[in-house]
């Protein structure tokens, strides 16, 4: 039984879901908008969320932590020069999930 268990599996291994969720928040900080699934986006949220308190930081371990996660250069002198400096009056709910159509090709929502 699945009672009580957290996360979901997307139907991938999980160092195919490490890597896709690494690719995504790297697309995330770079173009600050993407279009993917609902249950993408919902796991997203989480990891995206933890990259801006990271970048909200400002020190060298968070950049490092970070940095372990993205995937890009840019990406990462983005998220802590222009992202984190963004929100840091904020505490939480940097991102938002709008849904759109169901997918064109296969209907995915």
């Amino acid at each position: 039984m699945r009672h009580r268990q957290a996360g979901r599996k997307l139907g991938r291994t999980m160092a195919h879901r490490e890597m896709m969720m690494r690719n995504l928040v790297t697309s995330l900080v770079l173009y600050e908008k993407i279009i993917t699934t609902a249950a993408k986006a919902k796991d997203l949220r989480g990891v995206a969320e933890k990259m801006v308190t990271l970048a909200k930081r400002e020190d060298l371990h968070a950049r490092r932590q970070a940095a372990e996660v993205l995937t890009d250069d840019k990406a990462l002198k983005k998220l802590f020069e222009t992202i984190g400096a963004r929100f840091r009056e904020r505490d939480g709910g940097y991102t938002r999930i709008t849904k759109l159509d169901y997918r064109m090709g296969d209907g995915a929502p």
